[in-house]
């Protein structure tokens, strides 16, 4: 075989590769029935991600958007496949792929993780981009239906010879080549087919990959805001144990890793994205997530307030060090850890808890307090340690795994756990409901609810209406991302019904 025999072999695997891939991920999605790319579009980051959350937050433009999606792919991929309109195809990949680039650009951080790789910049849709570029630009196509102009051009207007003339010959021999990708198309699409209806929708081919279940379509409504200090905070505000690892799971050793197996990076900013679609402007986390927060923020241009926890060095007798490094790294709000709370409480420690208020307010932030065991905060009170806000466990105890109310002492919940069912064993995270509502109702200063589901305990509908009827102003709750539209939709139920609540609203 002649050298530019080889050359037009290899521009034509180049090609029909390429093709494929188009090809595949269109015609996937069109056997599919129900695909859409409104939860791509919504959870878009990067400079457009505004651009790209208006397509997805009209129906309108979804009804447009999809199917031209799903035609482009299909017909980009059968041009490049076939060879035909080869250039047409390969400039109008390179839109689309630049369409999928800019909606999670790759611009200082890894947000797809895992089976994607390290990512800066250069991924594998701008890579692919810049094939489709050569493709345009390159003389030799390749084998292809485009080819099939011989026949025109071969015509003979002389008199017919008894033998076969040699390019006669060749041009048959070409035009069998370039038919040879129909059949190879027939094939391989019809394994592809019989793949698409046993499987369903390839969810990790290229870049229409849909990014988790909830849809925000089905949000009720606005979700209702409050104020602490000057910030404006939506009335359920996410917690971070989920995010952070953190599991109240109490005998069941493998939920934590669990956690931590499920939200990975990708997943934790997915969910983070989805919560601020959903109106959740605010997150609670525990000092550890604080650089994840920070990254988040950076690559998304998000403006979610950030309430950090923090605890002193005691053992340094430093305990300022944690609030400096919150503060230089910009957290909205700061509070003193509910655990440490109690144990500096319970240890007749309660200077370093004051100190530690005035150093947040010495920089000008909302300083809060919480705390597990409700007498922690009684006794701040009596020597006049009152903080901007209070976090307090909120739950009633009228659930399965609750140990006996006799049972039940100040300061266990961050204390030994028991083997014995009728004692703590991480299960009860606001022993005394009665004597918190009783603060919490004559507190003046605002309240987030916390553990308001007693880890999982009790369902959204009852935890939530149980810690606002009794004077949460707001609630913090841990959420995995497919819980997020519902969890809002609760709130906002059961903030528009709400009934028994004495306490006026504070923030």
């Amino acid at each position: 075989m002649k050298n530019w025999n080889w050359k037009k072999l290899m521009v034509t695997l180049f090609r029909v590769a390429i093709g494929w891939h188009f090809f595949y991920e269109g015609i996937s999605k069109l056997i599919a029935g129900n695909w859409t790319s409104a939860g791509y579009l919504a959870k878009a980051t990067g400079p457009f991600a505004g651009f790209y959350h208006t397509l997805a937050a009209s129906e309108v433009a979804m009804n447009i958007i999809d199917p031209l999606n799903m035609a482009g792919l299909i017909l980009i991929g059968l041009g490049l496949f076939l060879g035909v309109f080869i250039r047409l195809s390969a400039i109008s990949g390179v839109f689309l792929l630049l369409l999928y680039y800019f909606a999670y650009p790759p611009f200082g951080g890894d947000i797809f993780g895992g089976a994607e790789g390290s990512l800066y910049i250069v991924n594998k849709n701008l890579i692919e981009g810049l094939a489709l570029l050569v493709i345009f630009f390159l003389k030799e196509k390749g084998f292809g239906i485009y080819a099939l102009s011989w026949m025109k051009s071969k015509k003979k207007t002389v008199e017919p010879v008894i033998a076969e003339d040699h390019d006669s010959v060749h041009s048959r021999r070409e035009a069998l080549k370039n038919l040879a990708t129909i059949p190879a198309l027939g094939i391989i699409g019809f394994g592809a087919f019989r793949e698409a209806r046993e499987f369903g929708v390839d969810t990790l081919s290229g870049a229409t990959i849909q990014i988790g279940s909830a849809d925000i379509k089905d949000l009720k409504g606005s979700l209702p805001m409050g104020k602490i200090g000057d910030h404006e905070i939506s009335r359920i505000v996410l917690g971070g144990n989920l995010i952070g690892g953190w599991a109240h799971s109490r005998d069941l050793i493998y939920v934590p890793s669990l956690f931590r197996a499920y939200n990975t990076e990708k997943k934790i900013f997915e969910t983070l994205i989805l919560a601020e679609k959903a109106g959740i402007n605010s997150i609670n986390i525990g000092f550890p997530t604080m650089d994840t927060m920070q990254k988040y923020k950076k690559m998304t241009g998000s403006k979610i307030k950030v309430i950090v926890q923090v605890a002193p060095e005691m053992e340094k007798n430093d305990f300022f060090i944690n609030i400096n490094k919150a503060v230089d790294a910009g957290m909205d709000m700061i509070q003193v850890q509910g655990n440490w709370c109690d144990w500096l409480v319970r240890d007749n420690r309660m200077d370093v808890i004051q100190k530690m208020l005035e150093k947040i307010r010495r920089n000008n932030i909302v300083a809060g307090l919480g705390a597990h065991t409700v007498d922690s905060l009684i006794m701040c009170e009596e020597q006049g340690i009152i903080p901007d806000y209070y976090m307090k466990t909120m739950h009633h105890d009228q659930y399965w795994s609750a140990h006996p109310r006799e049972n039940r002492y100040p300061f266990e919940v961050d204390g030994k756990r028991h083997l014995d069912h009728n004692r703590f064993h991480d299960n009860c995270f606001c022993p005394f409901p009665e004597k918190t509502t009783e603060f919490v109702n004559r507190t003046k200063v605002p309240v987030m609810g916390f553990k308001v589901l007693a880890a999982g305990a009790i369902t959204p509908e009852d935890g939530f209406n149980w810690a606002f009827q009794n004077g949460a102003d707001f609630i913090c709750v841990g959420m995995f991302d497919f819980q997020i539209v519902n969890d809002v939709n609760i709130t906002i139920d059961v903030l528009s019904k709400l009934q028994g609540r004495t306490r006026e609203w504070y923030g």
